[in-house]
């Protein structure tokens, strides 16, 4: 049954995991066919999905296809609603890496910016008409359940040509 349900993770396919190209990213006006809205009064929602950190799951087990199905629910009904641009989920804070730039040096360093027990796990950035709809769709998503989502309007800017 796992693998059944972990094949259409990642793939760019409406309906199923989370399609990672729905359409351009970008901050000009989208047509009104993709989905009926009426995109020049949208905006951009990035939803950062916390959760304590710990070790990954175990792929192959039950727990994990049951909670790779709902997210992938999540995303299919985002997606079929038009307001999915882009998710997925980040890998461990263990392989992170943090860039600080102090007079002019740049300094690197392993591991997250800040240790604490609660990581970001995931993202998920939508396209919505105003922030009531937006956590209507991020009480969704299953990190809501575990953890918590935390929603940001992104500054619309303009984007070089």
């Amino acid at each position: 049954m796992a693998a059944a349900v972990l094949a259409g993770f990642g793939e760019n396919i409406l309906g199923e995991g989370c399609p990672s190209a729905v359409g351009p990213f970008d901050y000009g006006e989208r047509p009104v066919a993709v989905t009926g809205h009426d995109w020049r009064w949208m905006v951009k929602y990035l939803l950062m999905l916390h959760a304590p950190d710990g070790p990954p799951q175990d792929e192959a087990g039950e727990a994990y296809a049951e909670t790779f199905a709902a997210y992938a629910a999540a995303t299919a009904a985002m997606a079929s609603a038009g307001v999915l641009i882009d998710c997925a989920p980040l890998q461990p804070t263990a392989s992170s890496t943090t860039v600080r730039v102090r007079d002019g040096q740049t300094i690197v360093t392993d591991g997250p910016a800040a240790e604490i027990k609660e990581q970001v796990g995931g993202y998920t950035l939508l396209e919505c008409a105003d922030l009531d709809e937006a956590l209507k769709w991020a009480a969704t998503i299953p990190a809501a359940s575990t953890g918590w989502v935390e929603i940001r309007p992104v500054m619309p800017t303009p984007m070089p040509s």
